[in-house]
């Protein structure tokens, strides 16, 4: 059973930000469809989501359903500029804030009614305040845990607030759809729908011990725990993400292997680099793909030690992607990312040298960062990229 309490969990969502940075820095662009990105769509505005368009779709199928869209290129600086502005007004209402990506971020104001008034005012509060000085429309969802507040903000967009009420968490879960559980990715759907299960409702139905017959003891118990609103964990202050990555998108065309690596290769090169800047190692490299049908795929191979080595890391994505060449090709590869994870805190000591008088890949990688921090990042590169687009690098939190 769920055991209520007062929601004084927030989760505050930027809406379309990217396309809301665009239209609040250009009049002219307010109230209507805007597309961030020419090949494929970065970021799109409400306007333009009205007609069909949809984030990662190739730019040719966007103007195609919305002729009158205006494509801006992407200002990464002016993304990262308002980030820091909203973040600025979460840290002035509470200290108590998870960021979870440069648009969206848990905050507990619990304790502060009586400074601040209830949590509902504190969340309309933060709402105007993001509104007034950065300029840009914010959907907040309140409630007594992160996966119902984030929930709520899902339902509220855009640009609304929705309180979940103490006993009335059910009554707002149970008739969602099943998709809004985390953990309930295309094929877990499927799995769901094949046995008759659509809402939050009909999965807690069915039971844990249904739930882990039909998809596994530790997917089921997850699952039936969220469908009944419990979801124990705080809002985590300080935390270091658990891993550090990146994508790019490689249109909807077919593309050939050399320049699949010389695409994965840039993504390596950028991983490692900020794992070396984090004073980060880590073990599990995760290779992901994205098809022309929406649908993805990944595949991973953990080390057998932890390394922020850029060949390492190279290695075993190379060993990924010819695995996973039928796939690219038979499917329409649209996006490829790299991911590191299992990602060890204490790891700064990997990034010495280990054996004196030899030359070792992680010197030779952070000699390339010394230089790449002073002259910028087009003063050193590999062979294999050389003129080569190495696409957009996307605004992140910090490491």
């Amino acid at each position: 059973m769920f055991v209520s309490g007062e929601p004084t969990i927030l989760h505050a969502d930027l809406d379309a930000f990217y396309a809301s940075v665009e239209q609040r820095d250009d009049p002219a662009l307010r109230g209507r469809p805007v597309i961030v990105g020419g090949g494929v769509v970065l970021a799109c505005s409400y306007e333009a989501k009205a007609r069909g368009v949809r984030t990662a779709m190739g730019g040719r199928m966007a103007r195609a359903l919305c002729p009158d869209a205006i494509v801006v290129s992407p200002r990464m600086e002016a993304y990262s500029g308002a980030s820091r502005a909203v973040f600025s007004v979460f840290g002035s209402v509470t200290p108590l804030v998870e960021p979870i990506s440069i648009d969206e971020a848990f905050l507990d104001v619990g304790g502060l009614r009586r400074i601040a008034g209830p949590p509902a005012e504190i969340a309309a509060r933060l709402r105007r305040e993001v509104a007034d000085d950065v300029g840009l429309p914010i959907t907040v969802g309140v409630a007594g845990t992160k996966f119902l507040a984030k929930v709520a903000s899902r339902v509220a967009k855009p640009d609304g607030l929705l309180v979940v009420e103490p006993g009335g968490e059910l009554e707002f879960l149970h008739p969602l759809p099943v998709e809004v559980l985390w953990g309930v990715g295309e094929v877990t759907s499927r799995k769901l729908h094949a046995q008759g299960i659509r809402t939050v409702g009909d999965l807690a139905a069915m039971g844990a011990p249904g739930l882990e017959s039909l998809l596994g003891k530790a997917a089921g118990r997850h699952l039936d725990a969220l469908a009944h609103g419990r979801d124990p964990r705080r809002v985590q202050v300080g935390r270091r993400r658990r891993s550090i990555g990146a994508q790019r998108a490689v249109g909807n065309r077919p593309i050939p292997p050399e320049r699949v690596d010389a695409v994965l290769m840039g993504l390596v090169d950028r991983v490692a680099r900020r794992m070396r800047r984090a004073g980060r190692t880590g073990r599990t490299v995760t290779l992901r793909l994205r098809f022309g049908d929406f649908s993805r795929a990944t595949r991973s191979h953990t080390l057998a030690r932890a390394t922020a080595e850029t060949d390492a890391i190279m290695a075993a994505i190379r060993m990924l992607a010819e695995a996973a060449a039928p796939l690219m090709y038979e499917r329409g590869l649209t996006m490829l990312g790299v991911n590191v994870g299992n990602l060890d805190d204490a790891g700064g000591s990997q990034l010495e040298l280990p054996f004196a008088g030899e030359t070792h890949p992680i010197q030779l990688d952070t000699a390339v960062d010394e230089v790449r921090e002073r002259y910028g990042l087009s003063a050193v590169t590999r062979a294999t990229l050389l003129g080569r687009d190495q696409g957009l690098e996307m605004p992140m939190l910090p490491d």
